[in-house]
């Protein structure tokens, strides 16, 4: 499996990462309700405002392929809650598709799981994934994900309505994995 690291998502990543979002249904199942279709730079400068500071509660990566530095993904830790040592992780995606399939995206989760249980010594990650996404599904839970349960009817897309996994792991999960 090819090797790689987060970096920090700034603004010489924009153009990449709004030419991955094809679609308003790529961009709902991508990141929710947070962005509005077609992604922009003036929503992406909104979303990046405040992030990977020290104390910050959003950090947000590129994914870059050690062997060539190309830049392959996007991905965040969330709601990261020191109180209560909790975060989540959100806005996934793989965006070149020729490697999809993989084994990458599950790298990319573990990578943020190391940030969150290692790092910022959390006890708890959550994560939602649409269920028809069934490729994420089987990877979440090979990094050791467990399904929470079921928010049905959840979103709203063109005519029909998406359901959601709620997902978890906890941090003596990930010790013992």
């Amino acid at each position: 499996m090819p090797l790689i690291r987060l970096e920090h998502f700034n603004r010489q990543d924009f153009d990449l990462l709004i030419s991955w979002i094809d679609s308003p249904e790529f961009l709902m199942q991508w990141a929710g309700p947070h962005f509005s279709y077609p992604l922009d730079v003036t929503q992406l400068n909104q979303y990046i405002k405040g992030a990977n500071e020290e104390n910050s509660k959003v950090l947000i990566y590129k994914v870059v392929l050690d062997k060539t530095n190309e830049t392959i993904g996007h991905i965040s830790l969330n709601n990261i809650d020191l109180k209560n040592r909790s975060a989540r992780i959100g806005k996934v995606l793989l965006g070149n598709q020729n490697i999809r399939g993989k084994g990458i995206g599950q790298k990319m989760v573990t990578e943020v799981l190391k940030v969150a249980f290692d790092h910022l010594s959390l006890h708890r990650v959550g994560l939602g994934v649409f269920t028809f996404n069934e490729s994420a599904i089987k990877s979440y839970e090979k990094a050791g994900f467990v399904k929470e349960g079921l928010l049905r009817d959840v979103r709203k897309a063109g005519d029909e309505y998406w359901s959601l996994w709620e997902m978890s792991m906890l941090e003596n999960e990930w010790r013992n994995m």
